[in-house]
């Protein structure tokens, strides 16, 4: 399973201008196909008079899903080199549409591969991606006592503190690398004099 990914920061807008013609790239993050195919539908509403809104996804941080539409530009010059460079980049779960004012300047099919990799590169340096890092989620239970500073040593260290609940005892969920399992419980073992228990979940990304 992928270590970790990059993704969109969030949802924007980034102009280009190539010989006249406009190409507006709109970037999102996507967690499903739907979502994808949804953000699409948005873009084609917001931009009706358009000539062409040319689109690509992955999703999956194994980049399982690749989807790329051309909407009426010639066979390859738009879809796949905006979602070759989503790939090129690392870019998983998102979703790049490229509308297109034309300008009145053909530009062949070099310059527009060029024009839609060309615009979804620079999107991607305006607006901004993160990088997101596969983690193991586990429950640490302690005592009252011991909770508060437990707690303040967690952050301290820098493991990921996702929740805390308080009950009969006190339960703190956290995220850590897989890597880090069996030294973490070494170091919570020393740290609650082996009065904690440890108990680790499944898998999820977060931000790095």
């Amino acid at each position: 399973m992928q270590e970790e990914y990059r993704t969109v920061t969030g949802a924007g807008v980034h102009e280009t201008e190539v010989s006249r013609s406009r190409f507006l790239c709109a970037l999102a993050p996507a967690a499903t196909e739907q979502e994808a195919q949804e953000f699409i539908a948005r873009v084609r509403k917001e931009h009706p008079t358009a000539n062409h809104h040319c689109y690509a996804y992955v999703i999956g941080a194994d980049a399982s899903v690749q989807k790329a539409g051309d909407d009426g530009e010639p066979g390859g010059t738009a879809g796949v080199p905006m979602l070759q460079m989503l790939m090129r980049r690392e870019v998983r779960y998102a979703v790049a549409v490229v509308t297109r004012y034309f300008g009145g300047v053909k530009l062949g099919a070099g310059g527009l591969i060029r024009a839609y990799g060309g615009a979804v590169g620079e999107a991607l340096d305006a607006l901004g991606t993160t990088t997101r890092r596969r983690f193991r989620l586990a429950e640490v239970t302690v005592d009252h006592q011991r909770a508060g500073k437990l707690e303040n040593d967690l952050r301290a260290t820098g493991v990921a503190v996702h929740e805390v609940t308080y009950a009969e005892a006190v339960t703190i969920a956290i995220g850590l690398p897989d890597a880090d399992v069996e030294s973490f419980r070494a170091w919570l073992a020393d740290a609650t004099a082996g009065s904690a228990t440890f108990e680790p979940g499944g898998e999820a990304y977060g931000d790095v």
